[in-house]
Protein backbone atom coordinates (compact mmCIF):
# COMPACT_ATOMS: atom_id res chain seq x y z
CA UNK A 1 0.00 0.00 0.00
CA UNK A 2 2.82 2.55 0.69
CA UNK A 3 4.66 3.78 3.40
CA UNK A 4 3.07 6.00 6.68
CA UNK A 5 3.86 7.12 9.71
CA UNK A 6 2.02 7.94 12.63
CA UNK A 7 2.25 11.18 14.80
CA UNK A 8 1.20 11.25 18.27
CA UNK A 9 -0.07 7.36 18.49
CA UNK A 10 1.01 5.05 21.29
CA UNK A 11 1.60 2.24 18.61
CA UNK A 12 -0.91 -0.26 19.61
CA UNK A 13 -3.34 -1.81 17.80
CA UNK A 14 -6.23 0.60 17.04
CA UNK A 15 -9.71 -0.91 18.86
CA UNK A 16 -12.99 0.05 18.15
CA UNK A 17 -14.78 1.94 14.88
CA UNK A 18 -12.67 3.83 13.01
CA UNK A 19 -13.59 7.22 10.78
CA UNK A 20 -10.79 7.70 8.30
CA UNK A 21 -10.25 11.08 6.95
CA UNK A 22 -8.62 12.55 4.28
CA UNK A 23 -6.28 15.93 5.13
CA UNK A 24 -4.38 18.16 2.91
CA UNK A 25 -5.11 21.75 4.62
CA UNK A 26 -7.89 22.95 2.05
CA UNK A 27 -10.34 24.38 3.41
CA UNK A 28 -12.96 21.26 2.10
CA UNK A 29 -10.38 18.43 3.67
CA UNK A 30 -10.62 20.63 7.04
CA UNK A 31 -14.30 20.82 6.57
CA UNK A 32 -14.58 17.23 6.07
CA UNK A 33 -11.83 16.76 9.07
CA UNK A 34 -14.74 18.51 11.86
CA UNK A 35 -17.39 16.52 10.46
CA UNK A 36 -15.19 13.10 10.77
CA UNK A 37 -14.86 14.75 14.58
CA UNK A 38 -18.54 15.23 15.01
CA UNK A 39 -19.09 11.87 13.81
CA UNK A 40 -16.31 10.06 15.79
CA UNK A 41 -17.80 11.89 18.88
CA UNK A 42 -21.46 10.88 17.87
CA UNK A 43 -20.50 7.03 17.57
CA UNK A 44 -17.72 6.90 19.86
CA UNK A 45 -15.33 6.05 17.19
CA UNK A 46 -11.66 7.24 16.87
CA UNK A 47 -10.72 9.25 13.94
CA UNK A 48 -7.36 8.52 11.88
CA UNK A 49 -6.29 11.26 9.83
CA UNK A 50 -4.82 10.46 6.72
CA UNK A 51 -2.31 12.46 4.27
CA UNK A 52 -1.65 11.08 1.29
CA UNK A 53 1.88 12.10 -0.61
CA UNK A 54 4.63 11.37 -3.41
CA UNK A 55 7.80 11.84 -3.88
CA UNK A 56 8.91 15.52 -5.82
CA UNK A 57 8.51 14.51 -9.68
CA UNK A 58 5.83 11.81 -8.94
CA UNK A 59 6.53 8.18 -8.40
CA UNK A 60 7.79 7.58 -12.21
CA UNK A 61 10.67 10.24 -11.70
CA UNK A 62 11.52 9.07 -8.45
CA UNK A 63 11.83 5.19 -9.80
CA UNK A 64 14.39 6.49 -12.86
CA UNK A 65 16.29 9.02 -10.23
CA UNK A 66 15.78 7.49 -6.39
CA UNK A 67 17.18 9.81 -3.88
CA UNK A 68 16.80 8.40 -0.45
CA UNK A 69 17.75 12.25 1.08
CA UNK A 70 15.06 13.75 -0.86
CA UNK A 71 12.27 11.15 -0.26
CA UNK A 72 12.87 11.37 3.60
CA UNK A 73 12.62 14.83 2.88
CA UNK A 74 9.02 14.63 0.92
CA UNK A 75 7.90 12.54 3.87
CA UNK A 76 8.82 14.80 7.11
CA UNK A 77 7.76 17.89 4.84
CA UNK A 78 3.87 15.88 4.27
CA UNK A 79 4.49 14.61 8.62
CA UNK A 80 4.69 18.71 8.71
CA UNK A 81 1.57 19.62 6.64
CA UNK A 82 -0.40 16.50 8.22
CA UNK A 83 0.60 18.57 11.64
CA UNK A 84 -0.08 21.95 10.90
CA UNK A 85 -3.72 21.51 8.98
CA UNK A 86 -4.65 19.62 12.25
CA UNK A 87 -3.23 22.74 14.39
CA UNK A 88 -5.21 25.05 11.85
CA UNK A 89 -8.20 23.05 12.00
CA UNK A 90 -8.53 22.97 15.62
CA UNK A 91 -6.23 25.60 17.51
CA UNK A 92 -5.30 23.46 20.27
CA UNK A 93 -8.70 23.09 21.60
CA UNK A 94 -9.97 19.88 23.41
CA UNK A 95 -12.14 17.98 21.10
CA UNK A 96 -12.65 14.65 22.85
CA UNK A 97 -11.93 12.34 20.23
CA UNK A 98 -8.99 10.61 19.49
CA UNK A 99 -7.22 11.27 16.63
CA UNK A 100 -4.70 9.27 15.06
CA UNK A 101 -2.88 11.09 12.17
CA UNK A 102 -0.54 9.27 9.38
CA UNK A 103 0.80 10.00 5.78
CA UNK A 104 0.49 7.50 3.44
CA UNK A 105 2.66 7.37 0.21
CA UNK A 106 0.73 7.17 -2.73
CA UNK A 107 -2.02 8.56 -4.73
CA UNK A 108 -4.15 10.16 -2.80
CA UNK A 109 -7.57 7.89 -3.59
CA UNK A 110 -6.05 5.14 -3.54
CA UNK A 111 -4.61 5.80 0.00
CA UNK A 112 -7.81 6.95 1.27
CA UNK A 113 -9.10 3.22 0.20
CA UNK A 114 -6.63 1.44 1.31
CA UNK A 115 -6.53 2.59 4.70
CA UNK A 116 -10.21 2.62 5.22
CA UNK A 117 -10.14 -1.26 4.71
CA UNK A 118 -11.97 -2.38 7.66
CA UNK A 119 -15.91 -3.14 7.11
CA UNK A 120 -16.69 -1.03 9.98
CA UNK A 121 -14.72 2.20 8.93
CA UNK A 122 -16.40 4.93 7.33
CA UNK A 123 -14.43 7.29 5.12
CA UNK A 124 -14.84 10.90 5.35
CA UNK A 125 -13.39 12.99 2.15
CA UNK A 126 -13.98 16.58 1.04
CA UNK A 127 -16.10 16.42 -1.97
CA UNK A 128 -13.93 19.18 -4.37
CA UNK A 129 -15.66 20.55 -7.05
CA UNK A 130 -15.50 17.54 -9.05
CA UNK A 131 -13.62 17.68 -12.63
CA UNK A 132 -14.50 16.58 -16.27
CA UNK A 133 -11.36 15.64 -17.60
CA UNK A 134 -9.20 14.90 -14.51
CA UNK A 135 -10.27 12.02 -11.90
CA UNK A 136 -11.87 13.67 -8.88
CA UNK A 137 -10.36 11.62 -5.43
CA UNK A 138 -14.13 11.44 -4.19
CA UNK A 139 -15.33 10.45 -7.32
CA UNK A 140 -12.46 7.29 -7.01
CA UNK A 141 -13.38 6.63 -3.17
CA UNK A 142 -17.21 6.60 -3.70
CA UNK A 143 -16.16 3.94 -6.98
CA UNK A 144 -13.94 1.92 -4.87
CA UNK A 145 -13.86 1.91 -1.23
CA UNK A 146 -15.42 -1.10 0.38
CA UNK A 147 -16.83 0.54 3.54
CA UNK A 148 -19.28 3.40 3.98
CA UNK A 149 -17.92 7.13 2.26
CA UNK A 150 -19.22 10.47 3.69
CA UNK A 151 -18.96 13.15 1.09
CA UNK A 152 -18.86 16.45 2.49
CA UNK A 153 -19.50 19.55 0.58
CA UNK A 154 -17.06 22.76 -0.09
CA UNK A 155 -17.61 25.03 2.60
CA UNK A 156 -19.72 28.25 1.91
CA UNK A 157 -16.51 30.06 2.47
CA UNK A 158 -14.58 28.13 -0.62
CA UNK A 159 -16.78 28.41 -2.98
CA UNK A 160 -16.76 32.22 -2.47
CA UNK A 161 -13.56 32.53 -2.89
CA UNK A 162 -14.03 30.39 -6.46
CA UNK A 163 -16.35 32.88 -7.96
CA UNK A 164 -14.66 35.60 -7.47
CA UNK A 165 -11.16 34.71 -8.59
CA UNK A 166 -13.33 33.33 -11.33
CA UNK A 167 -14.65 36.94 -11.38
CA UNK A 168 -12.00 38.55 -11.14
CA UNK A 169 -10.01 36.89 -13.89
CA UNK A 170 -13.04 37.39 -16.37
CA UNK A 171 -12.89 40.95 -15.63
CA UNK A 172 -8.99 40.84 -16.58
CA UNK A 173 -9.49 39.06 -19.66
CA UNK A 174 -12.46 40.99 -21.04
CA UNK A 175 -11.09 44.56 -20.13
CA UNK A 176 -9.57 46.21 -23.26
CA UNK A 177 -6.07 46.91 -23.65
CA UNK A 178 -4.34 49.93 -23.32
CA UNK A 179 -3.19 51.65 -27.07
CA UNK A 180 0.22 53.58 -26.74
Amino acid sequence: MGQGRELGYDGGAPVGRRIVVGVSGSLGSLAALHRAVAEAARTDAEVLAVLAWAPPGGELGYRRSPCPPLLAAARDAAVGRLRTALDEAFAGAGIGVRIISQVVRGDTGYALVGTADRPDDTLVIGAGRGRWLLPSVARYCLRHATCPVLAVPRPALQRELETYHRRTLWHLRTEPVPQS
